[in-house]
């Protein structure tokens, strides 16, 4: 099936140059967000304590607002309410900074006081609690994972066609990363495990889009050679359009669904996901390819290497 036929003429590299520009700066914005505004660490990275509640039916009217007040009365003015499932299933999942090994039986005091405050019995469906020592080797171990993935892709890439094609590679897939993290430090939204799991996803799908480009634009240019660079990335791009779009229209309606009916369980999960795949899609034609060109014409020469696969 092709939606787009193989021999399209669409200029990618004509508007590499601005595109390029507009992804630098984002980059530089989400980085500076990154650093000075931070990010809204889950409990697996900050430490804390996660409480689930279940609420009877005498207290329908009882809504994340309330629940907040009573809260910061029983002295946690900072607690995060999270409304788990349907409205009708009155459950919540309350989150506060304090854990276990800093105050003995918090999760017991907060069911106690909110059972006192909402004069009404409240159920305890399930408890966690991470020390800020543990989550910070949690932290540690997350974001390691991340530069050991990108620096393995960049070996990776290496060999397999040739240090010129790597670095685009590699910036690529941190400009994935970068944007979609930076976006949950925008609005701080909650940055957690999934969340952390999802950016590794990304990393290998966004590397597999840009295999599958360099792939054919390794076999144009032994037909062509790098004389005209860019018209055989234009051309290895056009026809590799089809199966990029049917990819990435394919993994969205997944990830989507998971979205819009999946229930806060996996919505941390699949947003990033939904934001890693469409920047993915974007940085595998105007940053990975594009740097590809940019290098060629730094370093010159002969046609890059073609390392068997």
């Amino acid at each position: 099936m092709e939606l787009i036929r193989p021999d399209t003429q669409i200029d990618f590299m004509g508007q590499s140059r601005l595109l390029g520009t507009i992804s630098v700066v984002l980059v530089v914005v989400f980085l500076a967000i990154m650093m000075f505004r931070g990010f809204n660490l889950g409990i697996e990275f900050a430490g804390g304590t996660l409480v689930h509640i279940a609420l009877p039916e005498e207290a329908a009217n009882v809504g994340e607002g309330v629940l907040r007040g009573a809260m910061s009365d029983l002295g946690h003015p900072k607690a995060t309410i999270v409304r788990f499932g349907a409205a009708e299933e009155r459950e919540f999942r309350i989150t506060v900074p304090q854990s276990e090994e800093e105050q003995k039986e918090l999760s017991l005091g907060i069911l106690d006081g909110l059972t006192e405050k909402l004069g009404v019995p409240v159920k305890m469906e399930a408890t966690e609690s991470i020390g800020p020592r543990v989550g910070e080797e949690m932290r540690r171990a997350g974001f390691g994972s991340v530069a050991l993935a990108c620096f393995l892709i960049l070996i990776y890439v290496w060999f397999r066609f040739d240090l010129r094609y790597a670095p685009g590679a590699v910036l690529a897939l941190l400009h994935d990363v970068i944007i979609t993290a930076g976006i949950f430090a925008l609005f701080q939204l909650e940055f957690n495990l999934q969340v952390l799991a999802a950016l590794l996803v990304v990393i290998g799908y966004s590397l597999n889009d840009t295999i599958v480009i360099y792939d054919r634009i390794r076999e144009n240019l032994e037909i062509r050679g790098t004389t005209h660079l860019e018209e055989v990335v234009n051309q290895s791009i056009n026809q590799t359009l089809s199966r990029t779009l049917l990819t990435s229209m394919t993994t969205l309606i997944v990830v989507l669904a998971l979205l819009l009916l999946g229930g806060p369980v996996v919505r941390d999960f699949a947003l990033a996901l939904t934001i890693g795949v469409t920047v993915g899609t974007y940085s595998t034609v105007y940053v990975a390819s594009a740097l590809l060109v940019l290098l060629e014409r730094y370093w010159g020469g002969k046609t890059p290497a073609t390392v068997s696969s």
